[in-house]
Order: structure tokens, then C-alpha cells, then sequence
């Protein structure tokens, strides 16, 4: 996404785990040999090769040259201020709009740069000092041209048709005008509109509205630093900590019992402070729902998707499709019994693989050759700039794990520079997988720049999540497709089964959730705990259904998740891979289909995104593409229900041969 540094999260989107050895591709030309390094997060980032870092000189020279343009920046943002009263004027409109968006885009290289350089080393003081001033510098900007909002919605239809006739130039800024304007209804007097902006109304930012935390959400991260999380014992019985680090990594654990204190002792530490929580989401809530109504709308989901020009109908037709479709979840759960051997499927079971494999180290070059082979379909221009990308020696990529070096990874970008990737890269074929899907970010924003002016080239977080799902799953389709061992491929179908159950099955759970949410506050009912607890339950009961067993804190999962708290955002998740997975379908028919997705990737915000994403053959208005990807599932599914009792076969053979032997 343009300048946002959101993290890849790895609790709600899970990446293939792609169990094989790399096939590589042949055909493209080596790139110059690299210097070897073994990723180690606990060596200092000056030991990492050059190479493998980013290179922010595109933004800035220097640290000196960041600060000095700081400073003429806060200066110029003033001048914004000194167009106030005069936008009735053509000449004067053209104007603002012209210094606006250049002191907003030059904002954003102020940001990027200081937020590169604070993940890059969060123990740094001083680059941490360095993003809170960036920050500060866009909200002068966004407080500077507060009135730009207020006074072109006041020019009547009349008045506009003539600016445009008289300052021809102002059609470069005719989708941000019209953006505006389509809105014009949820517009106060003066008076409330000072008195929304005094309590952090956010309907009108032109960032992710997850980058403005509301004072509920504050307060939900505070209280998870504070607690004080338990001690389980790990698979050799000795004492660890649960934390929201290593709760991942022991809900998976190969030992069912790590595996059930760990979901055990998390649940449980959350319940001792369910209703700190249920305050703290239902605040949330209230916040949208009184932000929504004192600007018109009858709900909260409408406001928030009207921010994006979205019809509410695209969430109510993911819930009930997927709604419509959970018998294929309910044979999952069905595999899981069956494959692990277990009497009851609980929530601690989710999590651990199903199948033993050798999970193959692919190396960065490996993994670079195969991605470029995968995406071919996307075109030989793609792929070229792709190769560009992914060449370290030109700067887009900061690679591997330093100390001190945030977690995950992500793509950056702003106007007219190359985009920004971050990975922690371990050689794993988990990693490979996040490397295709973060250059699909990556590709999305180079296009839309190529493409659009600065005032269109921003796409919109709900089209942010299907360039890199739609590169999973072509990786994927690549992968099965040369795959020769039935292990290989039981192994790809089950990282294929998991992404669509973890992002597509699980986020609409989680929006049904957070709408059910919203209603409750909408309808006057008063969020308590009890009432959360047995909402989430009921929804996991009804999804995972009558083979899957509930313990007695599970109800309590909604209590952690950060997401509840980012208006109406986690539902892309599950409508980006949808798409994805239809794109990747429709892009391997020929070029036509190709180019149409390349210039969805090249729209930027230049139309509403679901024309957008119509154009490259996808209408989430209708179920269709939902219903393709459930489909890929329960075909998935009756695959690994034929290839994995013959494995299990093989296994026990080769477990009774050992014996034998001994």
C-alpha cells in the first residue's frame, strides 16, 4: 500500500508453507553473483552485506537532508492555509491543490524515510524520534488543509463546471474533487466539523485508517503490554513464557499437550481480563457507530465503506457465500480428526501440520529464479521489471534479519520512487512465498505510479491484498505443476487448504463478527464480556461445526485480535484472496485477461475500485469469485483425502521395516 507500513501478520493471513525442493526455473539470465550470508537475527545489522539493504537514497542523501527538508516543509504547509477563503476563484483552486499535493507527497518521503530507518532498528532512539516528527508533519499538513474538504463541497455544480472550463488544468484533480463531492451530504456546519476533528473523527483521512489508532484501541495495546503472561512447560517439560511472540509457535507445537496448555493459559490469562477488553472493543465500536451517525449514515458499516466508495453489499454477499458454503470447512475438520488420529478436533489443533515433511531450504537466488518463472504469465514487461525489483544491487529489498530489526515483512512506497520491500529472510520455502506475495505489493504500486499522477495513484486498501495473493497463488500453481513426489504435493495442497481457511473462511468469521459487533451498539444492546464471549463462540460453532469441540475460554479469542479494532478492514483480507485466486485463474487464459489485470494494476484510485477490479474480471457485488475459491478448496480437499491414508500407508510401512530391521 502507498506509504503505509501496515506489517504482514501473520496470525490472520497465513502464507503457503511450501514443503518441497525448489524447481528451478530455467531461461533467465544470472544476475551477478551475490556474497553468501546465513540469515541470523541476533547478528548486528552492520554485518549484513550492503547489498542486501535497502537503498533510501532516493528519498534522501542524508539524515541532514531529512531534516532540512522538514523544516521548509513545516514552513511550507502554512502557506496551504493562506488559499483559505478563496477557493470560489479557479485560479486559486488550482493553486491550493497543486501546493497540497506536493507538500503531501514530499510528507510522505518525510515519513517513509524516518519509519524505514525505525524498523530497520528499533532500538534506535533517534529514529524513533525521527518518525514521531514525520508524523507531526502530517498532521500539520492535514490540519493546514482541513478547509480544502469544506470548501469545495460548498461550490455548487455550476461553479465547478466553470473552474474547470477556465483552469483546464484542474481535470488532473477531477477524481479527488469528485471524491469529495460524492459525499457532500455527510458534510457539518463549521461547528461540528471543528468539534469531529477535536474528537478524531477519521472519515475524511486520506490514510489507512488503521495508521489512527481511537483512544479504545490505545488503550486494547496498552493493556497487552501490561499483562503478565503465563509459563507453560514445552515439549521436554521445561518452563517457557507465553507471549504474544511465541504463542504461535507452541499453539503449532508437534506435542498435543504444548499445544493445549498453550491455548489453555493463553484464553485463560485473557478471561481474567475480559471485561477490560469488552470495554475497550466496545469503545471502539461506539466511536465508529456515534462518528458514523454524526455524519448521516445509518451504520457504521456504510460510513466506513463509503470512505472507499464500496457498496455494503460487497460484505453482506462474503458472509453469506461463505455462509452458504461451509460444508467444505466441516470435511476439513473431518481430515484433521482423521489424518491426526485424534478423537476430538479442538482449537489447539488448528494450528499443527498435518503432514510430516522436509521442509526444503531455498535459498534467495533459488527463490527469486522460481518467482520469476511463476509470475511469467503476467508478461514478459512484468517480469522484467519484477527481475529489477528483485535484484538486491538495485536497492528495492532490505533481505534478512538483524538485531534489533522489526518482525515480518511488508511493502512501502511512495510517489515517483521504487517501492520499499521488507523481509526477514531464513532460507525457508515460507519465506519464498512471502517474497511473491510482497512483491505483488510491490508491482501494484509501480504500476499504479507508472500510470496515474499523484493525486490517483493511490489504490485503495481494498484492493491492497490482491496483487500478492494473486502471486501466492500463481507460486502455487507453479509449484504443484512441476511437482513429482506425491509428499511434495500433499504438501503444497495442504498450504494451499490452510491459506484459504485461515484467510478466507477465518476473516469472514471475524467480520461477521464485527458487524455483529457494530449491531449491537447500533440496536442499544450493551457490549459486555458475556455477550462477546458467546457471539465469537457461537460463530466458531457454526463454521467449524459439530466435529470440531469448544473448550471452555475459547470464546475469549476475539479478546486479542488487533484487527477488531481497524474499522472494518479484516473483510479485505478475505475478498483480496477471493480475487486473487480468481485472478491467477484468469490471467493464465491468454493476454487479454493478462492486460486487463495490469491495468487494474495500473489504476491507481482513478475509478471506484470495484470498476476497478471488474475491468480485470472480478465482481465481489455477486459470489461468484467467493464461490470459485470455496470450490478450490473442496477440490483440494478431495485430493488429500486420496493422497494422504496412502502416505500415512507408506509411513507405517517404513515405521514397521525400522522395527523389522531392529
Amino acid at each position: 500500500m502507498p506509504y503505509s507500513l501496515r506489517q504482514f501478520s501473520p496470525s490472520l493471513h497465513v502464507v503457503p508453507h511450501v514443503a518441497l525442493l525448489v524447481i528451478l526455473a530455467s531461461g533467465f539470465a544470472a544476475a551477478e553473483e551475490l556474497p553468501t550470508w546465513a540469515p541470523d537475527a541476533a547478528r548486528v545489522r552492520a554485518d549484513v552485506p550492503d547489498i542486501y539493504k535497502w537503498d533510501l537514497t532516493p528519498l534522501f542523501e542524508s539524515r541532514d537532508a531529512w531534516e532540512t527538508s522538514r523544516k521548509v516543509l513545516a514552513e511550507e504547509a502554512k502557506k496551504i492555509g493562506e488559499f483559505k477563503g478563496r477557493l470560489q476563484d479557479p485560479a486559486a483552486l488550482r493553486s491550493c491543490l497543486e501546493l497540497y499535493f506536493r507538500i503531501h507527497d514530499e510528507t510522505n518521503r518525510i515519513t517513509l524515510y524516518a519509519n524505514l530507518l525505525a524498523d530497520s532498528d528499533t532500538t534506535s532512539e533517534d529514529y524513533q524520534a525521527m518518525s514521531q516528527q514525520g508524523l507531526a508533519l502530517l498532521d500539520l499538513v492535514m490540519a493546514e488543509s482541513a478547509f480544502i474538504r469544506v470548501e469545495v463541497l460548498a461550490l455548487s455544480d455550476k461553479a465547478l463546471v466553470k473552474a474547470y472550463k477556465k483552469e483546464p488544468e484542474l481535470h488532473a484533480y477531477q477524481t479527488y474533487i469528485d471524491n469529495l463531492r460524492r459525499r457532500r451530504s455527510c458534510l457539518l456546519e463549521d461547528d461540528g466539523e471543528r468539534v469531529l476533528g477535536l474528537v478524531g473523527d477519521n472519515l475524511w483521512a486520506e490514510i489507512d485508517l488503521n495508521e489512527i489508532p481511537a483512544p479504545p484501541e490505545d488503550a486494547f495495546f496498552a493493556l497487552m503490554s501490561d499483562i503478565p503472561w503465563p509459563t507453560i512447560a514445552d515439549s521436554e517439560g521445561q518452563p517457557v513464557e507465553l507471549n504474544l511472540s511465541t504463542y504461535s509457535k507452541y499453539r503449532r507445537d508437534d506435542d498435543r499437550e504444548v499445544r493445549r496448555q498453550a491455548v489453555a493459559a493463553m484464553m485463560g490469562t485473557l478471561r481474567q481480563y475480559q471485561h477490560v477488553f469488552a470495554a475497550t472493543l466496545g469503545g471502539q465500536a461506539e466511536f465508529d457507530v456515534t462518528l458514523a451517525r454524526s455524519r448521516n449514515y445509518d451504520t457504521a458499516l456504510e460510513a466506513y465503506l463509503d470512505k472507499d466508495n464500496l457498496d455494503p453489499a460487497v460484505y453482506h454477499t462474503l458472509i453469506a457465500t461463505i455462509n452458504a458454503n461451509l460444508e467444505p470447512l466441516h470435511r476439513y475438520v473431518a481430515l484433521r480428526k482423521n489424518v491426526m488420529d485424534v478423537d476430538e478436533v479442538h482449537l489447539y489443533d488448528l494450528y499443527t501440520p498435518m503432514l510430516v515433511t522436509t521442509s526444503s531450504e531455498v535459498a534467495f537466488p533459488e527463490a527469486r529464479e522460481t518467482i520469476q518463472a511463476a509470475l511469467a504469465p503476467l508478461g514478459e514487461e512484468y517480469v522484467s521489471v519484477l527481475t529489477e525489483g528483485l535484484d538486491p544491487a538495485n536497492g528495492w529489498l532490505d533481505l534478512y534479519p538483524s538485531q534489533g530489526k522489526d518482525s515480518g515483512a511488508f511493502c512501502a512506497s511512495v510517489y515517483g520512487r521504487k517501492p520499499y520491500v521488507k523481509m526477514n529472510y531464513f532460507d525457508s520455502s515460507r519465506d519464498m512465498s512471502t517474497l511473491a506475495h510482497e512483491y505483488g505489493h510491490a508491482m501494484h504500486s509501480y504500476l499504479s505510479m507508472e500510470n496515474q499522477a499523484y493525486s490517483d495513484f493511490r489504490y485503495v486498501p481494498f484492493l491492497a491484498e490482491i496483487a500478492s495473493t494473486a502471486n501466492e497463488a500463481l507460486l502455487t500453481d507453479y509449484l504443484l505443476a512441476n511437482a513429482t513426489d506425491d509428499r511434495v504435493r500433499a504438501g503444497i495442497l495442504l498450504d494451499r487448504v490452510e491459506s484459504i481457511r485461515s484467510t478466507i473462511y477465518r476473516q469472514t468469521l471475524f467480520a461477521e463478527f464485527e458487524l455483529a459487533l457494530h449491531q449491537f451498539v447500533e440496536e442499544g444492546t450493551p457490549v459486555t464480556a458475556s455477550l462477546l464471549d458467546e457471539t465469537y463462540a457461537g460463530l466458531v460453532r457454526k463454521y467449524y461445526g459439530p466435529g470440531f469441540t469448544m473448550d471452555e475460554n475459547d470464546g475469549m479469542e476475539w479478546a486479542f485480535i488487533p484487527h477488531f479494532y481497524w474499522k472494518y478492514y479484516v473483510f479485505t483480507y478475505a475478498t483480496g484472496l477471493s480475487s486473487g485466486i480468481a485472478i491467477s485463474r484468469l490471467v493464465q487464459e491468454g493476454p487479454e485477461q493478462r492486460d486487463a489485470y495490469l491495468g487494474m494494476l495500473g489504476a491507481g484510485c482513478s475509478q471506484p475500485p470495484l470498476e476497478i477490479l471488474a475491468g480485470a474480471g472480478v465482481d465481489l457485488t455477486k459470489p461468484d469469485a467467493i464461490e470459485a475459491a470455496v470450490q478450490l478448496f473442496d477440490e483440494t480437499l478431495t485430493e488429500l483425502e486420496e493422497l494422504l491414508p496412502k502416505l500415512a500407508a507408506e509411513d507405517a510401512m517404513k515405521a514397521a521395516e525400522g522395527k523389522s530391521a531392529e
